[in-house]
C-alpha cells in the first residue's frame, strides 16, 4: 500500500503563490502515476494535474501556465507550485497515486483559500 500526506494549504490573496507538498510512503515501487485533484464546495472533485512515472505531465486548462506539478523521488514528495492564484482556485486539494493495477490512493486533503 501507499500512504499520502498533503501539506502547504493556506489562505492567500489573489495573485499570490503557494506550494503544496505530498509526502508518499509505503510500497512506492507500485506507483504508476501521481496527481493533484481539487474539490470546491458544491462541486465534484476534478483533476488539476498529474505526472506519469516517465515524466509526462497533464494539466487542467484552468490551471495551465499557472500551476506546475513535479516529483522528487529522492525526497518521496510530490509538489504543486501554484502561481497567479485566483479565487476560483479555492478548494480542498488532494494528492493522488495510482498503482500498477490502476487503483487509486488518496491523501487527506489540504485547504487552499484564495481571497479577492
Amino acid at each position: 500500500q501507499v500512504q499520502l500526506v498533503e501539506s502547504g494549504g493556506d489562505l492567500v490573496q489573489a495573485g499570490g503563490s503557494l506550494k503544496l507538498s505530498c509526502s508518499y510512503s509505503g510500497n512506492i515501487a507500485i506507483i504508476k502515476s501521481m496527481g493533484w485533484y481539487r474539490q470546491a464546495p458544491g462541486k465534484e472533485r476534478e483533476l488539476v494535474a498529474n505526472i506519469i512515472t516517465g515524466g509526462r505531465t497533464n494539466y487542467a486548462d484552468s490551471v495551465k501556465g499557472r500551476f506546475t506539478i513535479s516529483r522528487d523521488n529522492a525526497k518521496n514528495t510530490l509538489y504543486l507550485q501554484m502561481d497567479s492564484l485566483k479565487p476560483e482556485d479555492t478548494a480542498v486539494y488532494y494528492c493522488n497515486a495510482v498503482n500498477l493495477w490502476s487503483s487509486p490512493t488518496w491523501g487527506q486533503g489540504t485547504q487552499v483559500t484564495v481571497s479577492a
